[in-house]
Order: C-alpha cells, then structure tokens, then sequence
C-alpha cells in the first residue's frame, strides 16, 4: 500500500522528478540551431530588461506576446522557455520590427522570432504547422499560377505605429490592384499564368535555398501535390526546349 503522502504527491506531480515535454537534449538541439544562425549575434547584443520593445510592441497590446521575454529567454538561455515560447507566443508577432527601432542595446527581438520560427519549422513543431496550413493554398496558387498580390496594400496613415519603414511604402496601387484580377482571390482557376520557364526558375529558387525542405516536415500532402506540379512543368518546358531546337534545325 502507498503512504498517503505518497498518494497526495502522485496526484498533484512531483515538479522535481517530472520529466520535461521533450528531452533536455532535444531543448539543446533547438537552441544550438537558433544561435548558430549567422544572424543571431547580429540581433542579440544584450538586454537592460528596460521593456521598451514591449511597451512599443503593437502586438503585445493584444495578445500574450512580450519582445521582452523573448530577448530575455534567450539572453539567459533558458532551453524549456524557449521551448515554451515556441509553441505559441512567437507566432503573435507581427515582424513590424518596431522593437528593433527602439532598443537601446540594438536588438532585434522581431529578427530573432524569425529565427525561432524557422527552428520550429525546421524541428515540425505543431504549432508551425497549426500557424503554416492557412497557407499552404497561397503556396499552391504561387506555384502553379504565378499569382501574386501587391506588396503594398497596408495604407501608411491608418498603421503609424507599424514600425519606421511601413512610410516607405509608396506606389501607384490603382494601378497595380487593376492588374491583379479579384477573382483569382478566390481560385487557382481564372488567375493568369506565368510562362514555364519563370515557374521552374522561382520552384528551383525554393529547392535550392530549403523552403521545398521545410515545407515537407509541415505539410506532407502539399509537397507532394506542389512536386508533381512542378514535374509535370519540367516535363513539358523539356519538351518546348527540344521543339524550339527541332525548328531551329529546320530553318
């Protein structure tokens, strides 16, 4: 018979003995890969734990997200809160970089989400795939149509505190919305097509820098889908490529 002590302790955990969500070599694994980026010392120099970032960070005003705690977890590499931060509170921010703007020490808290993102994408954490699958039509409707919207569709005047670059943004949006027809919003059908070679050119661009890689470890299905599309392309530009040379013989 167990004691009731014993009893008490099963049923409300031992937080000592209690075993981490994943292995604590598996937490060194995923925070060697973030600080290994060429990237990370770049965008961490150090913290005064002042919460300037935070106080001008536009998402922390509405979600459970601190550009703070973020530098800090780090900075202390503290493996399980990286870990923790990793299933949920990186994928609030809104990469306006406003953080990196303000902070003293010239940290870069939004480029360092980046590089936990793609850890957690690289490492097929649920929550990149949770995040990643609204997606996955965007990716789908890119690659096989070539469609693709204006990049300046945020109006500067209504989004002040989106950080020092969104007043960049200027180009003649009348015109670029006028090429982008409404209904290929909605369907893959009626968007225009890029020519073959353009297709396979951006498909390669995406094979060769990793992103095919890491699009396997969180949508299976779509990469599968997306490489028989883009066989079939190399199959039929291979073709056009042997037509061109056979009328070149001709003449």
């Amino acid at each position: 018979m167990h004691s009731t002590a014993t009893r008490v302790q099963a049923f409300i955990g031992d937080p000592i003995s209690a075993e981490p969500p994943v292995e604590h070599a598996e937490l060194e694994r995923i925070f060697k890969d973030i600080q290994s980026d060429i990237r990370f010392d770049h965008e961490l120099n150090g913290c005064l734990n002042c919460g300037i970032c935070t106080a001008t960070c536009p998402a922390a005003h509405y979600y459970d997200f601190s550009p703070r705690e973020i530098v800090q977890l780090l900075w202390t590499e503290n493996l399980e809160g990286i870990y923790d931060a990793m299933q949920e509170k990186i994928w609030a921010c809104a990469q306006c970089y406003t953080c990196a703007a303000r902070c003293p020490f010239g940290n870069s808290p939004g480029g360092l989400v980046m590089l936990m993102r793609e850890v957690a994408i690289k490492h097929g954490m649920q929550s990149a795939k949770d995040v990643l699958r609204p997606f996955s039509r965007v990716m789908l409707k890119l690659i096989s149509t070539g469609n693709q919207l204006s990049p300046d569709m945020i109006t500067p005047d209504h989004f002040a505190d989106w950080g020092p670059n969104i007043s960049k943004v200027d180009a003649p949006l009348k015109v670029l919305r006028k090429a982008i027809p409404m209904p290929t919003l909605n369907t893959t059908e009626t968007a225009w097509e890029v020519n073959l070679k353009t297709s396979i050119e951006l498909y390669t661009i995406w094979e060769m820098t990793g992103v095919l890689a890491q699009l396997e470890t969180i949508d299976e299905n779509l990469f599968d889908v997306i490489s028989d599309i883009m066989d079939e392309k190399r199959e039929d530009y291979e073709d056009w490529l042997e037509d061109q040379d056979d009328d070149e013989d001709d003449d």
